[in-house]
């Protein structure tokens, strides 16, 4: 396989994408399974990372919401680059599919290695996680930003993207349950401590292969699109994407919203341990209520996009999902299938908040694509999924900061120290009151999205400097 930069044109026997707007189903199917791996990578680190450097390496809360946080802060930089490479890659393969199996391999073995622990614990122990988790965050970036990439070149149809991401979003509903639920339960089998860490490393990557040579698989003779020039520097494609106020409004309400979905994802093990008192069960338990609803309540959320619109579907979710946070605060007073059943309340407005951001996402693409003529998905999803993972990286960075204020006492045992009534508190109030107030208040930023289908059909290419690239007299959208 031969990758080399593009030049403007097609390059021959490239296909174009369907103006039909159906995709067959293998394509869904084979699609969607990429967020087996995007899944895994974005879940088991929120979920296990910061507790395992808290509680099995007995590193001080503070210190591990940094070792946390600065290595996913890495994609900021790195993501938008990714993007820039992917839309100038050309292979026999397209341009995005070589890096669905390439990066997603690298990915795997680079995550089996983050809970390898040659060091066993202390100061080096962390370091070596830092390093490791950095690497592997940039492999995710050649996995992620050409697999987000794809659905605004796979068909030009508003509505078919929708049921692409629906797809898409039930695989990651599962890929979620799946790694989120049972990969506490591998670190337990394997004997806790650093032992069950690394068994369940070697699970985690087992599955992120799955996703990521099915994707690469199941993509095989999807259409690519058509390609087009693109901005002839990247400083210059990011000027263009920040100029789509759609995209603008919708980048930073979807990263400060998940940094409140990666707090409760952070939140998990402390919260069924301190709150719940049920370290062992109970964190499998909450990811089942969380995730399980979503493979139920999709075909539902679709319905409600086609009928009130995809920004409202998303105001709607997200409201949902923050009261149902908040209502969590009464944790301990409420019998445990209380709690769970709020837990499941909250799990359905995740769904939904998901969906129709990802929906979202492909029309900003197309739309910028329509007005300017040039192809640059790569560069919306580069910063798209630098923001993203910013904001599940900065999701558990909060919440061991608040561990941190609270006086949470780390253990170099496999198991929590025990903690104060101050402590515990932290634990609740970082699970519940955070994360509503990090997704209910950048729903005001969506008064900037006033995108709509018509927009896509009536969008035409403007005027653009020929010696710049840049694009000149575009309406503000």
């Amino acid at each position: 396989m031969t990758l080399s930069p593009a030049g403007p044109g097609t390059p021959p026997g490239e296909p174009t994408r369907r103006v039909d707007g159906g995709l067959p189903r293998r394509v869904h199917v084979g699609y969607a399974l990429g967020s087996l791996a995007t899944g895994a990578f974005g879940t088991v680190p929120g979920l296990l990372l910061l507790p395992y450097l808290t509680d099995t390496l007995g590193v001080a809360a503070g210190a591990a919401a940094l070792l946390v946080l600065l290595p996913k802060a890495w994609d900021v930089l790195v993501n938008p680059v990714v993007g820039r490479i992917s839309d100038r890659t050309r292979s026999r393969w397209g341009a995005r599919r070589p890096y669905l199996l390439l990066g997603g391999l690298a990915l795997a073995v680079l995550f089996a290695a983050i809970f390898a622990a040659p060091f066993g614990s202390g100061p080096a122990a962390a370091g070596y996680v830092a390093v490791a988790f950095l690497a592997t965050a940039t492999a995710f970036a050649f996995f992620q930003v050409p697999y987000v990439a794809m659905p605004a070149e796979l068909t030009d149809d508003h509505a078919e993207r929708t049921r692409l991401m629906s797809w898409r979003i039930a695989v990651l509903a599962v890929a979620i349950l799946v790694s989120g639920a049972v990969a506490p339960a591998v670190v337990t089998a394997g004997g806790d401590g650093v032992p069950g860490h690394r068994w369940m490393g070697l699970f985690v990557a087992a599955l992120i292969v799955l996703g990521a040579v099915g994707a690469f698989l199941g993509t095989r003779g999807a259409p690519t699109g058509t390609v087009g020039e693109s901005e002839p520097t990247l400083r210059a494609q990011l000027a263009v994407a920040g100029r789509n106020r759609p995209f603008r409004a919708l980048l930073v309400c979807f990263v400060i919203q998940s940094a409140g979905v990666a707090t409760i994802l952070a939140g998990v093990s402390y919260f069924a341990g301190q709150v719940l008192r049920d370290p062992d069960t109970g964190p499998t338990v909450l990811f089942a209520c969380f995730v399980g609803p979503a493979l139920l309540v999709m075909p539902l959320w679709t319905r409600v996009g086609a009928r009130v619109g995809k920004r409202a579907a998303l105001i709607a979710a997200s409201v949902l999902l923050a009261a149902g946070a908040i209502a969590l605060v009464a944790a301990p007073v409420l019998p445990a299938v209380a709690v769970y059943l709020v837990v499941a309340v909250i799990g359905v407005g995740y769904a939904g908040q998901q969906v129709f951001a990802l929906a979202m996402l492909p029309d900003c693409i197309a739309y910028d694509t329509a007005r300017t003529g040039r192809r640059q998905a790569g560069v919306f999803t580069g910063l798209w999924t630098a923001g993203e993972t910013f904001g599940l990286a900065l999701g558990p960075g909060v919440y061991g900061l608040v561990l941190h204020l609270s006086g949470y006492v780390s253990s170099d045992t496999g198991a929590a120290a025990a903690q104060s009534d101050t402590a515990r508190l932290g634990v609740l109030l970082g699970f519940t009151i955070l994360p509503a107030l990090l997704v209910a208040p950048p729903l005001l930023l969506l008064r900037h999205y006033t995108l709509t289908p018509a927009d896509l059909t009536t969008a035409a290419p403007t005027h653009r400097s020929a010696d710049h690239g840049v694009v000149l007299g575009e309406k503000s959208r």
